[in-house]
C-alpha cells in the first residue's frame, strides 16, 4: 500500500482526545494538528518529542490538512499508526495470492456481513473450497525482546469476532484469524493477556473450535507499507 502523497517529518507534541495529535513540522517550525487514526492506547508510541511521519492533504472537506502516517523507532526502525492500513496491505497481499495459508482462493470479498450483526473483514471463496472467513487485527504493541503483543487494551469487540470466527468453523467453513504486525522491529507474535485475559480466554476458545491463526509482518517505509514475512505465533501460556 503506498501513501497518496509524501510524506513529511515533525515532532510530536502530544496526542490527545484519541484522534488528535498536536506537532511541529520540521521543514518549517509550524506548530499544527494532525488526525491520528487510531482509537487505541498506543502503548509507547506517543511519546512526546517522539519523531512522526505525517501525510498532507488538499481535501477541502477536511478540517485538519495532515494525517499521522508512522513513527520512528530506536535503530532505524518504524511503525505504522493508521488502524485503517493493515486491511489495505491484507487486501493487496490476498489478491495477489500472496498468503501461501489462502492462496488458493481467487474471489477476495471486504466488509461481508456474519455473525451477530456483525461483518468480516475478508470472505474468500473458490470453488470447491469452503468459504473462508478472514479477521483483520492492527499489532503495535511491543514491550519486550521482539515480540509483537496484541491486543494493547481491553477489546470487548476483538473477542466476540473471535466468537463468531468459530461459529463459522462450527458451521461449516474456514475460519482465519490474521494478525498483521505494523511495525519492523519484531520476529514474533503472542497476545498480551496481561492487558486484556477476556481476549486470551476467547482466543483458546477459538482455537479449539478450529479457527487458524496466523501473523505476519510488514516492510515500512516513507513512501509504502506492505505484508512482510510470517512470524511465530504463540497461544496464551506457552
Amino acid at each position: 500500500m503506498r501513501f497518496q502523497t509524501e510524506l513529511v517529518p515533525a515532532r510530536l507534541i502530544r496526542r490527545y482526545k484519541r484522534f488528535l495529535a498536536d506537532c511541529v513540522l520540521e521543514e518549517d517550525g509550524r506548530e499544527i494538528t494532525a488526525h491520528c487514526p487510531n482509537p487505541g492506547s498506543m502503548m509507547g508510541l506517543d511519546a512526546p518529542g517522539s519523531r512522526i511521519w505525517l501525510e498532507p492533504n488538499d481535501d477541502p472537506a477536511r478540517k485538519l490538512k495532515y494525517g499521522w502516517r508512522l513513527s520512528e523507532l530506536p535503530g532505524g526502525h518504524w511503525s505504522g499508526i493508521d488502524t485503517a492500513v493493515p486491511n489495505r496491505v491484507v487486501k493487496e497481499a490476498l489478491t495477489a495470492r500472496l498468503v501461501p495459508d489462502l492462496a488458493a482462493y481467487g474471489t477476495v470479498r471486504p466488509e461481508v456481513k456474519y455473525g451477530r450483526q456483525s461483518r468480516v473483514d475478508f470472505q474468500l471463496t473458490e470453488p470447491g473450497l469452503p468459504d473462508a472467513y478472514v479477521e483483520v487485527k492492527n499489532v503495535h504493541l511491543r514491550r519486550s525482546g521482539d515480540w509483537a503483543e496484541f491486543p494493547d487494551c481491553v477489546t470487548a469487540r476483538g473477542a466476540r469476532h473471535l466468537d463468531e470466527l468459530a461459529d463459522m468453523v462450527r458451521a461449516g467453513h474456514r475460519a482465519v484469524m490474521l494478525y498483521l504486525v505494523q511495525r519492523d522491529d519484531c520476529a514474533r507474535f503472542r497476545l498480551a493477556d496481561d492487558l486484556d485475559p477476556g481476549y486470551a480466554a476467547a482466543f483458546v476458545r477459538a482455537q479449539a473450535a478450529g479457527v487458524e491463526t496466523i501473523a505476519y509482518g510488514t516492510r515500512i517505509s516513507t513512501a509504502q507499507i506492505v505484508m512482510g514475512d510470517a512470524m511465530q505465533v504463540t497461544p496464551p501460556g506457552a
